[in-house]
């Protein structure tokens, strides 16, 4: 069973793979981020465990971000779910009652697509993933030991129906001819209703600890999301732009990077009835802010 502290503890095991930062050693405590939008010019959140956990939307964000909006601010939604395509992740934050337009919203997963090269690829999807917005050949992979072999490279989106004896399928294909692995949702879990679920990252790394050459992450910490964000931010600067989330190696150090400010936000997510200072000494990541609620 996934815990906030495993969860943490691999996160530094396999932090030499993710941007560097300089560490800070102390966040200003606040009650919500009215209290620092004069100082920001565009909220980014995270959505897991900021704004919702699971399919339930946290009380009061939607009411959070229209105050921000009547401030003057930009909002934007990076998440690193890529279980589905732009349009089903627009029709979830909708879904949720959130109050967002379509171009406020982007994903790791616009981001790994832009990276496909030519060939054909192996792709790990839900079921439920009609794959239509994929620009390249694609089998899908489930228990067909030949489709890991004959494929060119490997393109992991979802853990909805991933199962050991598949990874175990997958590893075996990368000691027979290693090849490229792109993993479009970097995290190692995510909160849900009842405790986290295990997301891509978590397998993806363990196929970097053994190909590490061959494994590239997509989604916060590493840039190509920041890199569309800023796309749709061309005339703000960096240290105007605040990204707000549930976990340290993700949200705050891939944005602290960016040259970004920072706000922790602490109930509901991975840090859920845990004082986060501990975890914050020992990584040497400290938010600018730290939040219960945003």
């Amino acid at each position: 069973m996934l815990t906030t502290k495993s969860i943490f503890d691999r996160y530094q095991e396999v932090r030499a793979r993710f941007p560097e930062v300089e560490p800070r050693d102390r966040s200003v405590e606040i009650q919500s981020l009215l209290e620092i939008a004069d100082q920001v010019d565009a909220f980014v959140f995270d959505a897991f465990g900021v704004l919702n956990v699971g399919e339930t939307m946290i009380p009061g964000a939607d009411k959070r971000l229209d105050q921000l909006r009547e401030k003057g601010c930009e909002i934007r939604i990076l998440t690193n779910a890529a279980s589905y395509d732009r349009d089903g992740a627009i029709s979830k934050f909708k879904r949720l009652g959130l109050r967002v337009k379509d171009e406020e919203i982007i994903t790791s997963r616009e981001a790994t697509l832009q990276k496909l090269s030519e060939g054909h690829w192996g792709v790990i999807a839900a079921d439920t993933d009609q794959l239509t917005d994929l620009p390249v050949p694609v089998t899908r992979l489930r228990d067909n030991s030949a489709d890991y072999h004959q494929v060119d490279q490997f393109l992991f989106l979802s853990t909805a129906d991933w199962t050991g004896s598949r990874q175990d399928l997958l590893e075996a294909a990368m000691r027979e001819r290693p090849r490229a692995l792109l993993v479009g949702n970097a995290d190692l879990a995510a909160p849900r209703d009842d405790g986290f679920s295990v997301e891509p990252g978590h397998y993806g790394h363990k196929v970097a600890d053994l190909f590490p050459d061959h494994v590239q992450f997509f989604g916060k910490p590493f840039p190509e999301v920041y890199d569309l964000i800023e796309a749709s931010l061309p005339t703000l600067i960096p240290s105007r732009i605040a990204m707000c989330g549930d976990t340290l190696h993700t949200d705050i150090l891939g944005a602290a990077a960016r040259g970004w400010r920072t706000v922790l936000v602490t109930q509901d997510g991975l840090f859920s009835g845990f004082d986060t200072q501990p975890f914050s000494q020992q990584a040497g990541l400290f938010a600018d802010w730290r939040v219960r609620r945003i």
